[in-house]
């Protein structure tokens, strides 16, 4: 029937939270009610009988006329509502959670916060089989104060099974998820604060409070942020999962929030992402972003006060409401430029030594804040005062590392979600073959790989004459196809990749194997390899080649890196450092190591040792620095779950053997030099010099020379490619300059 709205007929009637009509009209204690603003959906309410209203009338109190946006004089369609054929009778309420606050926004909240559990007795005892829908507003009077309710969760079960859970004390039946359900004295009822609210809650009735910290509509997909799924995990463990439980529970554990996340790692990462979404992710107040460098000012005491204005909301709402009031996140871009180590300034005023002084005050100072995040970023933890580190400061440091194959699943499928939506991805890209050839890629890197595979797509409709123009029929069948992405993959390079070229340049000649040594090299070499990658009791090897100066140990071990199929392979050579002073050498080297820690799996070849301590016999001399640097790094374990290999080569086995080197590394090996005529005969004939019978000849030369040589094979390949050029090629012509190199290494 249609019945027109009118006010609840007094307080009282209103605070039943039941819509009243006249005894003569419906005989049912529950009703729908719909509206032509909403036509189809459905308001449900408890009714009781009033005999003051009249008979074309329902009566509706300002909570439930605000909540299905009903006006007055209105008419609304009015049915009958059988609650025993909802949800096969399962509608009756194990647990409901409330969102409360004070019906007069200005109220102040007693001092003593209210009882949760007695404000759950006294509900449920005011309202036995009131029907409650999920999002209906409520008033409550509590200790003669008028509070508004919503409705945010309900969890529905058998009146049987309900009743024996609660008899038993076990509580071991959950709840099934509803949007409506009848009260009942057994139904646990939480309390949640509303947002920004005084009001101060204490205790909770079923023993957990789902305070609302957490956006219900966040995901990782929709937030745009694949491959930290484990990294989101631990730092809401660590950092928000004691703010959605009620303060007083939280003191009486005697603990204090976590007020400081670090987040670290190479760039491209995700940090600032990951920190950007953070605030999205909480219901706070909204995030105040800062880069480093703003905080600084040419003015004596700027910077600290800019310092101080960040804090500033938070310390007037704490004052306000104490334990109750809103979480305040304030991130910090490049926390590097403004928190270094204090005592390390050149400069007389010391700016960045009072901002790190000013920070620790108020994030753990006397007056510390139980209501603040700071979240800072960077690519240089190490270059961030200790101080800031320690527990209740930035005490969660997390790293936002490379990701692995099913991260960068995870990215690709967030970046061509819209390419795949409108139809525009060709069915032979394969997303899980691209996560396999992104190997070492970043999230920022994929993203310019797919950029990088978008253009080649739209350069297939341009016009090669005239670039301006395009060919609109043409796009109708625009799709990007595996080759755009293949070839965008070698556009796009990964910062923390393999130098292949590097590592080619090595191999330029190839490997000779003219003994049966160069090949137990290269198999020894491999067998290292998987057990870096497989074992578990070595994640870190390394392995020293020495050998005489053109003897192919760079040539080896450049074969070995490519050979491994390592995600990060770098080549530590001197030709990299000429011109740097020791500390700018140290530090480059350094840095090549920390960005092998952050792959899971990494090779270094550190070429030619002797070389990068500046070691001369004459003297001697060697740069100590370096020498240190080295020890140190070649020993370093790297963090669990990353593993690394370390080949050094050498031409000073002596040397390295008098300076501690040797000792550091776990293996040696050594490349063999030619010293016989068939050595030479060998290298000859595998490099296509002369046919065979010529090179039996030229055995048959040495041999009858009688020369007494211990060559590497790059001089003799050099030699061979002399005698190539010769017009009169001929073993005597070999032989002639065969004997020249050795007379001269001789002399040497």
């Amino acid at each position: 029937m249609k019945l027109k709205v009118i006010k609840s007929p007094n307080e009282n009637a209103a605070l039943t939270n039941a819509v009243f009509c006249h005894p003569n009209l419906l005989k049912s204690s529950y009703i729908e009610v719909r509206t032509s603003e909403h036509p189809t959906h459905s308001f449900f309410f408890t009714l009781l009988e009033d005999s003051k209203i009249p008979s074309d009338s329902i009566a509706f109190s300002y909570h439930q006329r605000n909540w299905a946006e009903l006006a007055l004089n209105v008419e609304v369609d009015v049915f009958p509502f059988d609650i025993s054929k909802y949800k096969n009778g399962n509608y009756y309420l194990k647990h409901i959670n409330l969102e409360i606050d004070f019906f007069q926004k200005k109220q102040k909240s007693p001092a003593e916060p209210f009882d949760a559990k007695t404000m759950a007795a006294e509900f449920v005892q005011k309202f036995p089989n009131l029907l409650l829908s999920k999002g209906q507003l409520l008033l409550l009077v509590h200790k003669g104060i008028k509070l508004d309710c919503r409705v945010e969760t309900l969890e529905v079960m058998d009146l049987e099974k309900l009743k024996n859970s609660m008899e038993d004390g076990s509580h071991s039946e959950v709840g099934e998820p509803s949007d409506l359900g009848v009260l009942m004295s057994q139904t646990a009822v939480d309390f949640v604060k509303a947002e920004g609210s005084a009001i101060k809650i204490k205790g909770t009735a079923a023993g957990i409070c789902a305070v609302n910290l957490i956006n219900p509509d966040w995901n990782f997909e929709q937030m745009g942020i694949g491959g930290l799924d484990k990294e989101f995990r631990t730092i809401f463990r660590r950092a928000f999962a004691s703010r959605v439980f009620p303060p007083d529970l939280v003191a009486q554990l005697g603990i204090q929030h976590v007020r400081g996340i670090l987040l670290y790692g190479p760039p491209g990462c995700g940090k600032t992402l990951m920190a950007r979404q953070i605030g999205k992710m909480l219901n706070a107040r909204p995030p105040k972003i800062v880069n480093g460098p703003d905080i600084l000012n040419k003015y004596v005491g700027q910077s600290e006060e800019n310092i101080r204005k960040l804090f500033s909301d938070a310390e007037k709402e704490a004052a306000e409401h104490g334990d109750y009031s809103a979480l305040h996140i304030i991130i910090f871009d490049e926390i590097d430029a403004i928190c270094r180590q204090r005592g390390m300034s050149l400069g007389s005023t010391s700016v960045s030594d009072n901002i790190v002084n000013q920070l620790l005050a108020k994030i753990d100072g006397y007056e510390r804040l139980n209501n603040v995040l700071i979240i800072g970023m960077t690519n240089r933890a190490d270059l961030i005062d200790s101080a800031l580190l320690r527990p209740g400061r930035l005490e969660v440091q997390m790293e936002i590392g490379l990701p692995d194959e099913k991260g960068r699943l995870q990215i690709l499928s967030i970046h061509t979600q819209s390419i795949r939506d409108n139809g525009l991805l060709s069915p032979d890209v394969s997303l899980e073959e691209l996560a396999a050839l992104s190997k070492n890629y970043s999230g920022a890197e994929i993203e310019g790989v797919i950029k990088a595979a978008s253009s080649y797509a739209f350069y297939r409709h341009v016009d090669n004459k005239e670039f301006g123009k395009v060919d609109v029929e043409s796009l109708k069948h625009m799709k990007l196809y595996r080759a755009d992405f293949v070839s965008a993959f070698e556009d796009v390079t990964p910062s923390f990749g393999v130098q292949e070229a590097d590592f080619k340049d090595c191999t330029q000649n190839g490997i000779v194997t003219w003994d049966s040594d160069i090949e137990h090299i290269i198999e020894e070499g491999r067998l290292y390899c998987n057990q870096v990658q497989n074992s578990s009791r070595t994640r870190l090897v390394s392995l020293l080649i020495d050998g005489l100066p053109g003897a192919g140990k760079t040539a080896l071990a450049a074969t070995i890196a490519l050979n491994s199929g390592y995600p990060f392979i770098k080549l530590v050579s001197p030709e990299q450092y000429v011109g740097m002073s020791e500390a700018s050498k140290c530090g480059a080297i350094t840095k090549t190591f920390e960005d092998a820690y952050k792959s899971p799996l990494s090779l270094i070849v550190i070429d030619n040792i002797e070389r990068l301590l500046d070691y001369v016999p004459i003297g001697p001399r060697f740069s100590n620095m370096v020498l240190q640097t080295l020890l140190v790094l070649i020993k370093k374990q790297p963090k669990q779950h990353r593993r690394l290999f370390v080949i050094g080569t050498t031409s000073q086995r002596g040397t390295m053997v008098d300076l501690g080197v040797l000792q550091e590394f776990d293996a040696h090996a050594t490349v063999p030099c030619l010293s016989l005529p068939e050595h030479v005969a060998s290298v000859v004939k595998e490099i296509n010099l002369f046919e065979g019978s010529e090179i039996s000849r030229l055995a048959q030369l040495l041999r009858a020379e009688q020369l007494n040589f211990r060559l590497g094979v790059k001089p003799l390949i050099m030699i061979c490619e002399m005698v190539r050029q010769d017009p009169q090629m001929s073993a005597e012509t070999f032989l002639m300059y065969f004997r020249e190199e050795v007379i001269k290494l001789q002399y040497a």
